[in-house]
C-alpha cells in the first residue's frame, strides 16, 4: 500500500511538527511514502526558524518530501525583500518569526528565504490535488493564479472537488476539524494555537478523502486574529 501523509500549517510549531513527524514513522511502520507539508511554517508560533531548518532536511530515503508554499511564508519572503512590506507582516504574526531568529530580519538567511520563495504551489497525484489555500473552479490547473492558491478561502460547506480530484488544503483555520466533504478536506486545526495538529493520511489507490488520520497535542498559545 502507497500511503501519502499530509501535515497543515504549523506557523512555528516545532514541538508539533516533530511530533507529527514521529507520528508519520511510526505509522508508516518501516516503510516509505510522500509526505506533502500545506505551507505555512513561519510566523505566529515561537519557533519558525526551527522548523525552516527541519524542513530543509527534508525526509530519509524511500520518501517522497513535498513542502508546499503557503501565503505566511510568501509574505515573510516579500517582507524581507522589501522593506516598505515589513510592517504588514509583522502584523501577521512576523514579530515571533524575527524573535526566532535573534529579533533583527537581517539575521535571517538568505539561504532560509531562497528555500520558501522556491517552495511548490501545488501537488498533484492521480486522485489529489494538494494546495495551501484553494482553487477557482472556473480556472484551468494550469492557469491558477498565485493569489488563490495562498489565499483563497472555501463557502463554509462548499463540497466540489476540481475537475474530478479531491482538493486537500489548510489555510482556513478550524479548531474542531478537520473538515471533510465529497470533493475536497480541511485539515487546519489552527494548531499553531489550540495544540492539536492532525496530518491527514490518503492511500495513492483510491480516490477521496483521508482514510487515517495522525493527531498530536501540545501546549495552547495565545490568541491572534491573523
Amino acid at each position: 500500500m502507497s500511503l501519502t501523509y499530509v501535515i497543515p500549517d504549523i506557523h512555528g510549531r516545532f514541538d508539533l511538527l516533530s511530533e507529527a513527524l514521529h507520528g508519520v514513522h511510526a505509522h508508516a511502520a518501516g516503510n516509505g511514502g510522500t509526505l506533502v507539508m500545506l505551507g505555512d511554517y513561519v510566523d505566529k508560533g515561537p519557533d519558525s526558524s526551527k522548523v525552516i531548518a527541519r524542513l530543509r532536511r527534508g525526509m530519509p530515503d524511500g520518501w517522497t518530501f513535498v513542502p508546499l508554499k503557503g501565503n505566511h511564508d510568501a509574505m515573510m519572503v516579500t517582507a524581507w525583500r522589501d522593506p516598505a512590506e515589513m510592517t504588514r507582516w509583522l502584523e501577521h504574526g512576523g514579530d515571533a518569526v524575527l524573535e526566532s531568529y535573534g529579533s533583527d530580519p537581517f539575521v535571517i538567511p538568505e539561504a532560509d528565504i531562497a528555500w520558501l520563495e522556491a517552495l511548490p504551489l501545488m501537488h498533484i497525484d492521480a486522485h489529489r490535488i494538494y494546495v495551501h489555500a484553494g482553487l477557482d473552479p472556473g480556472v484551468g490547473l494550469d492557469a491558477q493564479p498565485e493569489i488563490t492558491l495562498l489565499w483563497k478561502r472555501y463557502p463554509q460547506g462548499e463540497a466540489a472537488g476540481f475537475e474530478g480530484r479531491h482538493i486537500v488544503h489548510g489555510h482556513n483555520s478550524f479548531a474542531e476539524g478537520p473538515e471533510m466533504y465529497q470533493g475536497r478536506t480541511n485539515l487546519d486545526t489552527r494548531a499553531w494555537r489550540t495544540g492539536r495538529l492532525v496530518t491527514g493520511v490518503f492511500d495513492d489507490a483510491y480516490p477521496g478523502g483521508p482514510v487515517d488520520f495522525i493527531v498530536v497535542h501540545g501546549s495552547t498559545q495565545g490568541t491572534s486574529t491573523s
